[in-house]
């Protein structure tokens, strides 16, 4: 990958209430080159019904490859967010994800701490992450695909503990997938946050916020998704001169919440992207 290149996350269609293929489709005519899906356990009666285009991990990936390739597109990462403080689910979802991943040919799996029971300690949630971690990162290791953690939750948007998290286990397979519009809402400097991680970026939620959300800066800990990059008050210049900096070629995978949303994101990072 010869610089940093602009995907857009299915998410953009989840009101659409449409299937993978109408989102794969619109993705590629908007003109990117990159995707990014949405992992579920089991069987969901709207993405069965061509409501929702996210993916079961009952389906044979080799089957969705197929589906993403016929469009032209090739998956940056998977996001399958799962509560690393209940090992009896993020284990076998994140061992799956990474397996699914890695047979998509995306090298991410992008995931938070997820919501930890209220009655946990941080101490207490922070000794079983580490023990989850032990159990998903060989499978990483071998599969070659990273996991990225996304500051999401109350530990994760926090760079102090975002940085415990990161470290509490020793791989070159733990990384970081910041979500800039998650921590501009949590009240962080996005800037700051990503000059103190830019090293570990394996992969970019470009997230862009703006409107009526804007409210809730500091009372959250992220939104589902943003407006168009470009749109909102994030730098979108000054973002990638971080990331450039770092040395990162990645994917910026935008989560926006419309398809018009992701055509004018890819525009505007498409611009700030060429002035080098």
């Amino acid at each position: 990958m010869a610089d940093i290149q602009v995907g857009l996350n299915t998410e953009a269609f989840r009101h659409a209430d449409k299937p993978l293929e109408y989102s794969l489709a619109a993705i590629r005519k908007q003109g990117y080159r990159y995707c990014e899906l949405n992992m579920l356990n089991g069987r969901d009666l709207l993405s069965e019904a061509g409501y929702y285009g996210a993916v079961s991990m009952e389906r044979d990936p080799l089957e969705v490859k197929g589906i993403v390739d016929s469009f032209g597109l090739k998956v940056s990462a998977v996001s399958a967010h799962a509560p690393m403080a209940q090992p009896e689910v993020s284990i076998p979802f994140l061992t799956r994800a990474i397996e699914y991943a890695d047979a998509l040919g995306a090298t991410c799996v992008c995931t938070d701490e997820g919501v930890v029971p209220g009655w946990m300690s941080k101490s207490q949630a922070f000794n079983i992450i580490y023990y989850t971690l032990r159990r998903v990162l060989p499978a990483a290791e071998r599969h070659k695909v990273h996991i990225a953690l996304e500051p999401h939750q109350k530990y994760s948007v926090k760079l102090n503990t975002y940085l415990e998290i990161l470290n509490l286990v020793e791989s070159p397979y733990m990384n970081c997938n910041p979500d800039t519009g998650n921590i501009f809402m949590a009240g962080q400097d996005p800037y700051e946050f990503l000059e103190a991680i830019a090293k570990r970026v394996v992969h970019v939620h470009a997230k862009d916020i703006g409107g009526v959300v804007m409210g809730e800066r500091g009372k959250v800990t992220g939104v589902p998704s943003g407006c168009a990059c470009g749109e909102g008050v994030l730098d979108w210049r000054r973002i990638v001169k971080i990331l450039r900096k770092a040395g990162f070629k990645g994917v910026l995978s935008v989560e926006c919440s419309t398809e018009e949303q992701g055509l004018a994101s890819i525009k505007h990072l498409s611009k700030v992207l060429r002035a080098k």
